[in-house]
């Protein structure tokens, strides 16, 4: 057993999956969470997310997806829970659309295999998603989804089996850097640590983390509509798919195999907390994704029957901040993750863990904290 100890403020998205790759490492590790595992206030929400590899993002972000992809499949191999569905991910778009290029340019980037459909061939392998003219697809097979409340709950069960602590509904009050040690204050008292990762998703006030840092709370909203076939949109058949332009959205064939749900880009509102995140979403978006379910998706209904929302944190540059405050803290950072963290939690769980125990990690120094507060 390494004698190392590490506290994980936070055990949603990212700091399940640290807990659970300390865990495996031997590290003593317990984590601090205000709610529980899985619960539906965070980024870990909305019931299905999308897993692909071709990253139009960057292609920078392709090897932590390629360990990702192992890592979910090993936690989908211990769950007593269906986590991965390995059903393929597809992009709909204008054929010169930048984004669809840089899809491309990722996967000339990482040798990745990809295919891309015209209408007729997309006509018969995805009928859910009609190509219009101009219009191309771009298929992922590496790609699907991935239950994320059940994967978090998984990822925590699965650290308590190797000897982690899962501290539920304690809320952490301060983290002070003593400099040898880090001690985590919560109302039953203050323990000590070697090294502490703030893993706090879109709960970015409070005081546990520095001043400087530019994170933004957002509220997402998610729609589910039913389908008119039983045939369509499949769970575990049905590629996950996003469409690009003018409509945007991403799609998933809903888990209670009744419809898909459907996430319209570009209306993700700031929130000054996630404490008040509203339960219920405005209007004006529901009625967005309706029509953009009527103007995209023929084999769907557009009125929606049901709308749910949850937060993320973003930061101005869309990547993340993950890294020791100073050279010599024992304080590590891993926020703000800016829509990238889900998908990739288990990679950047294994990756902290590295961090932690003194492991170089070159391929993140993109993300460090420094870039925002050197300034």
């Amino acid at each position: 057993m390494n004698e190392l100890s590490v506290g994980v403020i936070g055990t949603g998205s990212i700091g399940s999956m640290l807990l659970w790759r300390l865990a495996a490492r031997g590290v003593h590790a317990t984590g601090f969470e205000q709610y529980s595992p899985g619960h539906d206030r965070g980024a870990a929400g909305g019931e299905s997310r999308i897993f692909r590899l071709a990253y139009r993002e960057g292609p920078g972000y392709v090897p932590l997806l390629r360990q990702a992809r192992e890592l979910w499949r090993e936690l989908d191999s211990v769950s007593p829970h269906r986590l991965f569905y390995e059903s393929g991910f597809v992009t709909v778009g204008a054929e010169d659309e930048p984004r669809m290029e840089a899809i491309r340019a990722s996967a000339r980037a990482h040798g990745l295999t990809i295919e891309e459909l015209g209408a007729a061939e997309a006509a018969r392998r995805v009928p859910e998603h009609p190509v219009r003219d101009g219009e191309s697809m771009i298929l992922d097979p590496a790609g699907g989804l991935i239950r994320p409340e059940l994967a978090v709950m998984a990822a925590a069960e699965q650290a308590r089996r190797l000897g982690a602590e899962v501290r539920s509904y304690t809320k952490v009050e301060e983290v002070v850097d003593e400099g040898g040690r880090v001690s985590v204050v919560t109302a039953d008292g203050a323990q000590t640590f070697d090294h502490v990762v703030i893993t706090t998703g879109p709960w970015v006030g409070g005081g546990l983390l520095p001043e400087g840092l530019p994170l933004q709370p957002k509220e997402l909203t998610a729609t589910w509509f039913p389908r008119r076939d039983d045939d369509t949109f499949v769970l575990g058949r049905t590629p996950t798919a996003v469409r690009l332009g003018e409509p945007g959205f991403s799609c998933f064939p809903a888990v209670d195999g009744a419809g898909v749900k459907v996430i319209a880009h570009g209306a993700f509102g700031d929130i000054d907390d996630p404490e008040n995140l509203p339960r219920t979403a405005e209007i004006s978006a529901v009625r967005r994704a309706s029509r953009f379910v009527e103007e995209a998706l023929p084999g769907v209904f557009p009125s929606p029957v049901r709308v749910a929302t949850y937060s993320d944190a973003y930061t101005p540059d869309d990547h993340p901040i993950i890294g020791r405050l100073t050279q010599d803290s024992r304080v590590v950072l891993a926020v703000g993750f800016s829509g990238h963290g889900f998908k990739m939690a288990p990679a950047f769980g294994e990756e902290l863990a590295g961090i932690v125990v003194g492991e170089s990690k070159p391929s993140l120094d993109f993300m460090g904290p420094g870039r925002f507060l050197s300034s």
